[in-house]
């Protein structure tokens, strides 16, 4: 049956507007070298499997495929897939030193401003010299050790496809260690790299057997890694009430009749201004804070050079780490409990690692390296030099030892550096709850990508404004800066524990790294994190009760929906296996279930089915509850995917993926991938679907085609017959591959010696004419969209097993009370709702 594409019947084929721009669109990683040949083809079709293996002969190729599916478990259908999750950003030149100079503006904000408050929350009376320069030599250690060895230099190494932070790191070992389940949503964009056994050494190997066999490690690897994103969120809402009353209550220094009221409501209201422009986006934000903390570094490192020269160089020689030593050995205790006002010197130091996803390790490096640790060491050195003479000035260090006439500007410079310094810790949280939502340890919620060149720069309104409510009752409540201090330091330690611990494992089992080789790091590290967090902990009861009950009310929920997942997951996936285990053909060729499902003969209903397919692989739950439930299929049945992939935009050649299942006559998936900064508009999805399905049925046939003529070509012995549909169906099965199509094209016709014929394209009928079995295809797809267009959509309902324990029945009904109030909504796709059609079903967990 010829069906000219003229009489095709429905309104003009709708589309998905992708908001396109040619100079910073990003190629898709995955595509290989021969992707262009793919495009001129395809027709908006894209498949995943290479081109190149056309040339290879039709053993070789079936081997191939063989051997793909078997590796990767792609069923049929599934082909689709290929690995297109976040791919590592490498910066170079130009753009490395704006990333760089934007840091600035953002990492450095908290750390940057320690300055303001490290001698006087350290010292609690007058400082003798001895005293002055063993502190100042533990102070030059700690951020020389703490921050520059172990974060700069080794931690933001350990990055997860260019993300960081603890949780990161435990990302990094699932990927080659199996230690946790995952969602099957995204389990296709995750690259597994686990490592072969005989390329670990032995203590390397037996380790990573040991964990992950222990089901109390696995767990006890979750808890570390959202604990430590916990404790960073906390201080998320800590910092900026800090470091804004911080700034406000600096203007003392001009005028003491200022009240605390106006402090604490000028405070709320620059809290309010700060998060209110958080949506600008974090390139707008840094590029704009950057040159505020760029100042306020040069102020601090100039007037440290001042005081260094016009009162006491004798300072500099705590650069030894002998009077470090001194300050334990001299000061025992009482030196341990100051261990809590020193660290203050380097909080902020988890911000810097959990912010790499916003920037790079190349650009954060150049920044600190180059510039912020410098002014860091002369502010702090400049000030032991000038309280070494005026021992006084210990109890406001900074503004003490301004220089005669910079008081003024250096303060207007300050309360704006305080102000922006909480701009790390936002940006950190944004990242980390980006992070976690991956791995599907909390709800869903809106992230909005803000730079097509920067990836991670991302933007997350809800927990903007959680953060902002969060941060203006905390400065309400406590209303003082020497209070919230108190709450300081405790979960900065924790989470700088976690990080020596989970890279420890990463440079064991990812690295592959000898543990002769790590021991000593770790160990040095290890102890240097145990003596800051055990100081710590003794302001547990002045003020860091509060940052850790935060902490394990956040590790208790994003737990809870952890576990909640894991379970939907198990019962979900018993509706989930490839159609041939649902439908099969009986001996009249008629469709009927399988014997597990009853049996039944099935009835064609006329019109288009379209089933939303939430995962993309195997049979969506819908269609099996559809099918069972009706003993009917549609005459054409469509498994509709949207796929995100973690580029700013896909090309059009490469959006739009069909495959067909061979079980089930006239069933398809077809699968839309879209970035973050594409749009997904259709005015008639239906209209697209249909347009997308009827290419790819031309495109495959082509490929068919097209697979046989270079059969031919690779023919020596000339021992093909050249006999039609038949031979085109056994080399198309034969092969995994997707071929392109030569200037030439085989024609029906054979000659007498029993090769194909070989004609120009531009002289062949459109393929739809020529080839009956298309032309059949076609037609049952057009009737099919010309009688009916239904939009199948499951409407699960998920409810607590009553056989389960009292605990695990309290745990999951929180569970699904917060999935079934956060639920996305099918009305985001603006679908025609007369023709919905839900079907209801009930799983148990």
């Amino acid at each position: 049956m010829e069906v000219p594409k003229s009489s095709v019947p429905g309104p003009t084929p709708a589309t998905i507007k992708i908001d396109e721009d040619s100079l910073l669109r990003a190629p898709d990683p995955s595509s290989s070298g021969n992707s262009t040949a793919v495009s001129a083809l395809a027709g908006g079709i894209y498949h995943t499997r290479s081109i190149s293996r056309a040339s290879l002969d039709r053993r070789s190729v079936s081997r191939i495929s063989r051997d793909r599916r078997a590796d990767h478990d792609v069923e049929e259908g599934d082909d689709w897939r290929n690995i297109d999750g976040k791919k590592k950003q490498i910066f170079r030149g130009k753009t490395l030193l704006w990333l760089a100079y934007q840091s600035v503006g953002v990492i450095y904000g908290d750390i940057g401003t320690s300055p303001l408050y490290v001698y006087s929350s350290t010292f609690s009376d007058t400082p003798t010299y001895d005293d002055l320069v063993q502190t100042l030599s533990v102070i030059i250690w700690s951020l020389t050790i703490m921050v520059t060895f172990k974060y700069v230099f080794i931690i933001l190494h350990a990055d997860n496809e260019g993300e960081g932070g603890t949780f990161s790191c435990y990302s990094l070992l699932t990927r080659f260690v199996n230690i946790t389940n995952r969602d099957p949503r995204e389990e296709v964009t995750v690259r597994m790299e686990r490592h072969l056994s005989q390329d670990l050494g032995p203590p390397n190997r037996l380790l990573r057997v040991k964990i992950e066999k222990s089901k109390f490690t696995h767990i006890l690897l979750k808890t570390i890694g959202v604990l430590a994103v916990s404790m960073v969120m906390s201080d998320g809402v800590l910092t900026p009430a800090q470091s804004v009353l911080g700034a406000v209550q600096g203007l003392k220094v001009v005028s003491s009749s200022i009240s605390s009221a106006t402090i604490v409501g000028t405070s709320c209201g620059i809290l309010i201004l700060l998060f209110a422009i958080q949506p600008l986006g974090t390139t707008k934000l840094a590029a704009s804070f950057a040159p505020i903390v760029i100042i306020w570094l040069g102020f601090n490192g100039a007037f440290g050079i001042y005081n260094l020269v016009k009162f006491d160089w004798s300072v500099l020689k705590a650069f030894s780490p002998y009077f470090a030593i001194q300050f334990f050995v001299q000061n025992k205790q009482d030196g341990w409990r100051m261990l809590g006002g020193i660290l203050l010197a380097f909080t902020g130091v988890e911000a810097l690692f959990a912010d790499l996803g916003a920037f790079s390790m190349r650009a954060i490096q150049l920044s600190w390296m180059c510039y912020t640790y410098p002014c860091l060491l002369l502010a702090y050195i400049g000030q032991a030099a000038f309280i070494s003479v005026h021992p006084d000035a210990y109890t406001n260090p900074f503004f003490n030892s301004v220089p005669p006439g910079m008081l003024y500007p250096s303060l207007v410079v300050a309360v704006l550096a305080a102000i922006v310094a909480s701009q790390a810790m936002i940006t950190a949280t944004f990242q980390l709850i980006s992070q976690i939502m991956k791995l599907s340890y909390c709800p869903q919620v809106k992230v909005v990508h803000t730079s097509r060149v920067f990836h991670g720069h991302i933007y997350v309104p809800f927990l903007n404004w959680l953060l902002m409510l969060g941060s203006i009752l905390v400065t309400a409540v406590y209303s003082d800066t020497t209070r919230l201090g108190n709450a300081y330091g405790v979960c900065v330690m924790f989470v700088t524990f976690f990080d020596t611990s989970m890279v420890t494992l990463v440079s064991l089992l990812v690295w592959k790294l000898s543990p002769l080789l790590v021991f000593l790091p770790w160990l040095c590290f290890a102890s240097i994190d145990g003596l800051y967090l055990s100081s710590a902990l003794n302001k547990v009861p002045d003020g860091a009760w509060f940052t850790l009950t935060l902490a394990g009310i956040l590790t208790s929920l994003f737990l809870l929906w952890r576990f909640g997942k894991e379970s939907q997951w198990r019962a979900e996936a018993e509706d989930r296996f490839r159609p041939a285990h649902l439908v099969q053909k009986d001996e009249d060729n008629k469709l009927r279930l399988t014997d597990k499902w009853g049996g039944d003969a099935l009835s064609v209903i006329r019109g288009l089915g379209i089933y939303f397919d939430k995962t993309g692989v195997l049979t969506p739950a819908v269609f099996t509850h559809f099918v069972s439930k009706f003993v009917a299929v549609p005459e054409i049945a469509v498994f509709f995917h949207l796929h995100p992939v973690e580029v700013p935009t896909v090309p059009a050649e490469q959006r739009y993926s069909v495959s067909r299942f061979t079980a089930v006559p006239g069933c398809y998936r077809l699968v839309i991938k879209h970035g973050f900064m594409d749009e997904v508009i259709s005015p008639d999805l239906a209209a697209l679907i249909y347009e997308q399905v009827r290419k790819g049925i031309i495109r495959q046939a082509a490929e068919k085609l097209a697979l046989v003529q270079k059969t031919v070509d690779h023919d020596p012995d000339g021992d093909y017959d050249g006999d039609g549909d038949g031979d085109t169906e056994k080399a198309a099965a034969s092969s995994g591959a997707q071929p392109v199509a030569d200037a030439t094209e085989s024609s029906s016709a054979s000659t007498g010696n029993g090769n194909l014929k070989k004609r120009p394209l531009a002289a062949l009928p459109p393929l739809e004419l020529r080839d009956s079995a298309v032309a059949a295809e076609l037609a049952r797809l057009d009737r099919a969209y010309a009688a009916k267009i239904m939009y199948i959509v499951g409407k699960e309902q998920m409810r607590v097993k009553g056989t389960s324990s009292i605990g695990r029945r309290v745990v999951l009904s929180v569970f699904l009370w917060i999935r079934d109030n956060t639920r996305a909504k099918i009305a985001n796709l603006r679908l025609a709702m007369d023709r919905v059609v839900e079907v209801g079903f009930i799983k148990e967990i």
